[in-house]
């Protein structure tokens, strides 16, 4: 069955016949988390860096790197006894905009929040595919973690 994760969600399976999928990565970036010695995945879609707000943390916490990324690892490590130890955790979006004047950069703020997250929390990590102009969607493969990506060109 296909779980799809929308912009400031999560998906978690441990079900073989899963497919966890997310659609038009651009500046925002999936997280994937998989561990092999139980066949479990997990995906979350990351929009922005940190929250602001209480409120906007409480109603869409995956939105945020600061509250998803964590989020994520606690929902694998409770229900599938995954060990921080065990897991493959890669990163994906992240693009760059297109315009030549945007001075937000969110792409690249993400993939640096996150990565400085990853590493405090002492995590390994590997890039799956990240920055450029491209917009990815991404689809893991529950019973193996295999990960198909999907790419085609930001436009203006």
């Amino acid at each position: 069955m296909d779980i799809i994760i929308g912009i400031g969600e999560y998906g978690i399976s441990n079900k073989k016949e899963d497919v966890l999928k997310t659609f038009a990565l651009a500046s925002c970036v999936g997280v994937t988390m998989y561990c092999p010695k139980v066949s479990a995945a997990g995906m979350v879609h990351i929009a922005l860096p940190m929250n602001q707000t209480i409120n906007e943390s409480l109603s869409k916490p995956c939105y945020y790197a600061s509250l998803g990324v964590p989020l994520l690892l606690d929902k694998m490590e409770k229900e599938f006894n995954c060990k921080q130890k065990d897991l493959v955790i890669q990163l994906f979006g992240g693009a760059d905009s297109v315009n030549k004047n945007d001075y937000f950069l969110i792409g690249r703020k993400n993939i640096i929040y996150i990565t400085n997250l990853l590493e405090k929390m002492e995590l390994r990590y590997s890039y799956g595919g990240i920055g450029g102009n491209l917009s990815r969607t991404i689809e893991m493969d529950v019973a193996t973690g295999c990960i198909k990506i999907h790419t085609q060109p930001i436009k203006v």
